[in-house]
């Protein structure tokens, strides 16, 4: 007999004394609780499936995105060096993959034409009206030659315009110079700033308004102009890369060789600098030896869960689509575009797997293919369409991915979906078990008032027969 009926049975005593509500909500919560421990089972079990699908995707995720981190971080690549840091910046450029070395002599930076204005004692003063035209090209002492493909920039002054009015009509032209009032001890003088580049160099000229003169003396051209009104000169950066003179109209020189990119930043001559690369042998060699690792702790936890006996995920479809694509990891071309002889798997950089499905490293299969091909093997290691990172993250995106049933995320979503069925039946259960308590004390309470009237009829009876029996 179990505890629910042995419960009822104490509950009916003898007779009138029994408690009607207990009674009827033992009845009640006995009729159904097979089916609520049937369902609470079901839900623990849910509970244990979607705990081992989400562990399973959100390691695979942990180590996308560990991995593409490391990739972002440049090292997995030859990367530029040079012995004198205060010269230029060397980076990465284009697609192609720098090897060699280099010298650089930075013999002058590029330059922007600064001109400044006659002083005037109020910055206030008016300084006329009409226009400033600005003509672009090269200025050197006593020459102009102008940048026949660049037009001139006419800005108007209007009447009553000082110093500061006029800079501003300046900055506003979008003439690709800049001016600003500086207060000197010569008293306020505009200053005219230009771009960086011998062809980026500038004259002025002013055109007055009758009887608004002033502007004329803001003017100023290289041919019988006052030079020390010519505060600096454009010109073009000039550098040897391997005693090769180059040109740069800025300072940002860009791509010089392939895959090197220099911004200059200082000159040093006769003293030449060195630019080489570094070697990424360690640190992919590292890359991998952890890769081995994480994929070792998924293919564990994959195993646990997918355990015939007593794993979670035994007949699970996610937990089968990442067993299988752990599976061909090693054998599967990550690398389609890669040139005849290139290394384009991860079992050409020493990735093995066992036939118990873990995972193995052979660091001297890498250094056989880094003595073969390095530039070819650190190709492997970026965040293009193809190589290690984008192969890892296409396997984290399909488990991630909740609108395929065939996914650890769609395996997730369907035991919440069944986990939301179950809730929705115990919330019914609960309401028929409510249903069955009130209407068995409504019964109950009536039977139990019947038997109370008997037992009042059979109190007076026995009452009686006691009188009868005591008279004779």
């Amino acid at each position: 007999m179990d505890s629910s009926t042995t419960s009822i049975v104490s509950a009916l005593g003898a007779g009138s004394g029994v408690d009607m509500a207990a009674l009827a909500r033992n009845l009640a919560d006995a009729q159904y609780q097979t089916r609520l421990d049937q369902l609470g089972a079901r839900s623990e079990a849910l509970d244990a499936k979607i705990s081992a699908a989400s562990t399973l995707k959100n390691q695979v995720l942990q180590l996308s995105s560990a991995l593409g981190e490391r990739v972002r971080n440049g090292d997995l690549a030859p990367s530029p060096m040079i012995s004198a840091p205060s010269v230029a910046l060397v980076s990465r450029a284009g697609s192609s993959e720098p090897a060699g070395d280099y010298t650089l002599e930075v013999l002058a930076l590029a330059s922007a034409q600064a001109l400044i204005a006659p002083a005037i004692a109020d910055a206030n003063a008016v300084v006329g009206s009409g226009t400033l035209t600005l003509r672009f090209g090269e200025v050197a002492p006593g020459n102009f030659t102008p940048d026949a493909g660049r037009d001139p920039v006419a800005i108007d002054i209007p009447s009553g315009a000082t110093l500061a009015e006029v800079a501003a009509a300046i900055n506003a032209s979008g003439a690709d110079v800049s001016a600003y009032v500086a207060t000197s001890v010569n008293g306020a003088q505009l200053v005219i700033k230009g771009a960086e580049g011998a062809a980026n160099g500038f004259v002025l000229e002013a055109t007055e308004t009758p009887g608004e003169e002033g502007l004329a003396a803001l003017a100023w051209e290289p041919v019988g102009g006052d030079a020390a009104r010519l505060l600096a000169q454009s010109g073009d950066a000039r550098f040897e890369l391997d005693g090769i003179e180059m040109t740069s109209p800025t300072n940002k020189a860009g791509e010089v060789a392939p895959g090197i990119s220099l911004t200059l930043m200082a000159t040093n001559i006769g003293n030449p600098a060195r630019i080489g690369f570094s070697d990424p042998t360690d640190a992919i060699n590292s890359v991998m030896s952890d890769l081995t690792s994480a994929l070792n702790e998924i293919v564990a936890e994959l195993a646990a869960a997918m355990d015939p006996q007593t794993g979670d995920l035994a007949r699970d479809d996610g937990a089968r689509a990442l067993r299988r694509s752990l599976s061909q990891l090693g054998s599967t071309v990550i690398m389609p575009n890669a040139a005849e002889g290139a290394p384009a798997t991860l079992a050409e950089l020493g990735l093995a797997i066992g036939r118990d499905g873990t995972f193995s490293f052979s660091d001297e299969t890498l250094k056989a293919a880094m003595a073969r091909d390095s530039e070819a093997v650190a190709a492997m290691f970026t965040n293009g369409l193809y190589g290690v990172y984008s192969t890892i993250d296409k396997i984290s995106r399909n488990a991630a991915t909740a609108g395929n049933p065939g996914s650890l995320a769609g395996s997730v979503s369907r035991y919440n979906s069944q986990q939301s069925r179950i809730s929705e039946e115990n919330a019914k259960i609960a309401e028929k078990q409510e249903m069955l308590r009130a209407r068995l004390t409504r019964q109950f309470v009536a039977a139990d008032t019947r038997i109370g009237r008997s037992q009042s009829t059979l109190s007076f009876i026995e009452a009686q027969i006691a009188l009868w029996n005591k008279s004779d």
